[in-house]
């Protein structure tokens, strides 16, 4: 359904969302109805103007056509992930996925920087906190200031700085781990707990 909507709202078209989830659970192929979306928002993203008016909705967003490939990138990635999770019976291991640290690089930096930037965001710290997650396999490393009000995220390259909780490791790990799709345990300091109740803190909240 994602995919229809992405392409519908990149090219100014309307639809209505719940009537294409109905048609997705109808489809007498699954596979074919999600891999004809998936082609649907492709040719939407090539066909659509660099400075083209639709909506974005994150934090820090690019443009609207370069903010929907890389929205649907990590939404198609993530929940690819989801499959091969239901496949293996268990949360995938880094080298258990096709995934590039590139591309785990992109999508750190929209969840610390789109999404948990959001005033809806529920990372919160009662002190002021700074956060630091530096992979180990790439020069760029973010700084998340936390504290009461939403956080604010920099991103940064470099000798990462020390935080008060700092998370390191391999990009494709510590992606899969921020978007609490891992059971693996990565290099940290926490002194807050925060990472305790990450999952509930981190999720992602539509409305």
């Amino acid at each position: 359904m994602v995919h229809r909507w992405s392409a519908a709202t990149l090219s100014g078209t309307e639809v209505d969302p719940d009537a294409l989830e109905a048609l997705g659970h109808g489809a007498p192929d699954p596979l074919e109805w999600l891999r004809d979306g998936a082609i649907e928002v492709a040719q939407a993203v090539t066909a659509a103007a660099d400075d083209a008016p639709a909506l974005v909705f994150l934090n820090d967003a690019p443009p609207a056509r370069r903010f929907w490939a890389r929205r649907q990138c990590h939404e198609t990635t993530i929940h690819a992930v989801d499959a091969l999770a239901a496949a293996l019976g268990r949360y995938p291991r880094a080298e258990d996925t096709w995934l590039e640290p590139a591309l785990a690089v992109d999508g750190i930096d929209e969840l610390l920087g789109g999404f948990l930037t959001r005033p809806r965001s529920r990372l919160r710290t009662e002190e002021d906190t700074t956060l630091v997650v530096a992979p180990d396999d790439a020069e760029d490393w973010w700084e998340v200031r936390l504290g009461p009000r939403p956080p604010v995220t920099t991103r940064r390259t470099g000798v990462p700085a020390e935080g008060d909780v700092e998370l390191t490791g391999p990009a494709v790990g510590l992606y899969l781990a921020l978007w609490n799709r891992s059971g693996e345990a990565y290099d940290r300091k926490d002194k807050s707990g925060l990472f305790e109740d990450w999952r509930d803190r981190s999720a992602v909240r539509w409305s």
